[in-house]
């Protein structure tokens, strides 16, 4: 069975600056926030939310159809995905315009100040979803905020359990559009900063959204995640990892799995402890597309 995966693709510019953001940035000057970072190195990756899931399902052994948009100068990203033996046939060519271009800068405790010019992505929305026999589950990631909204009414109408996965999009829209989003869904993930604002802009607690599906997700980066089902609260311990050395892509890598443990029909818990290991194995490697999994099943 296969899994629609609704996101962008991306160019990730990824710099690492060797200090601490804290140390450079005055609290009490952010109203003339005026600074620079000098960046030793500088490398650029295959990325975007959509990509990224698709490349931890499919190591995984699963069937992604990423639904994405990219620009003029997309073609390498098309090859590549065709070589992963990642389909393509929900990935469009948008003239005139550039891929989505993320610039991430990485400081020593891994805390990341990010850029992102959407390009393509905002074309996203043209391309619509239709019901599939082979299709089991689908998410909506971070992508344009037309295509947001249209996936998930389509995911719903054609039936399609899915996955809310608001992500960085999430600040884009208020609370009922929120609720509404939650209520066409199966499962919703966050971090742990998401799910506050989340139920911050919704006004319900995380108890009362996971009575509205499935179950909530919350990602807790080193410490594992927290699941809500109708209600009650499960703690699944994070895994060690062999190293720390670039989070980028971490959060998309964990979905990735989730959505290979929903396609099995696992129940969340099992799901979640995927999710930990293959957050752990990317961890480990620069740049979100880089890791192998073997051993993680």
């Amino acid at each position: 069975m296969a899994a629609i995966i609704c996101g962008s693709l991306a160019f990730d510019t990824i710099m690492t600056f060797e200090g601490r953001f804290a140390e450079q940035i005055l609290p009490d000057q952010l109203h003339i926030l005026n600074v620079s970072f000098l960046v030793p190195a500088l490398r650029r990756d295959f990325g975007g939310c959509a990509g990224n899931i698709a490349y931890a399902l499919r190591a995984l052994g699963g069937t992604p159809l990423p639904m994405a948009t990219v620009g003029t100068d997309g073609a390498g990203y098309i090859a590549r995905l065709k070589e992963l033996g990642i389909s393509t046939e929900y990935v469009r060519e948008v003239d005139d315009t550039f891929t989505a271009q993320a610039m991430i800068m990485t400081d020593r405790d891994n805390n990341q100040i990010t850029a992102f010019h959407p390009g393509a992505m905002m074309q996203a929305h043209v391309t619509r979803i239709e019901a599939r026999a082979d299709v089991k589950v689908g998410i909506v990631s971070p992508d344009g905020r037309d295509a947001m909204l249209q996936h998930a009414a389509q995911f719903a109408e054609a039936g399609i359990p899915f996955v809310f996965d608001p992500g960085q999009g999430l600040p884009m829209f208020g609370g009922a559009e929120l609720l509404a989003f939650v209520e066409q869904a199966s499962w919703v993930t966050v971090n742990d900063y998401e799910g506050r604002m989340l139920c911050e802009r919704t006004g319900l607690s995380l108890a009362e959204l996971s009575k509205k599906v499935r179950g909530v997700i919350v990602t807790l980066a080193g410490e594992g995640c927290e699941i809500w089902i109708d209600g009650q609260r499960t703690h699944v311990p994070g895994v060690q990892a062999a190293a720390v050395v670039d989070p980028t892509g971490c959060g998309d890598a964990w979905r990735g799995a989730l959505l290979f443990g929903l396609e099995q029909g696992w129940e969340l818990v099992r799901c979640a402890e995927l999710g930990n290991r293959v957050g752990a194995a990317k961890i480990a490697q620069r740049g979100p597309q880089n890791y192998q999994l073997d051993g993680v099943l």
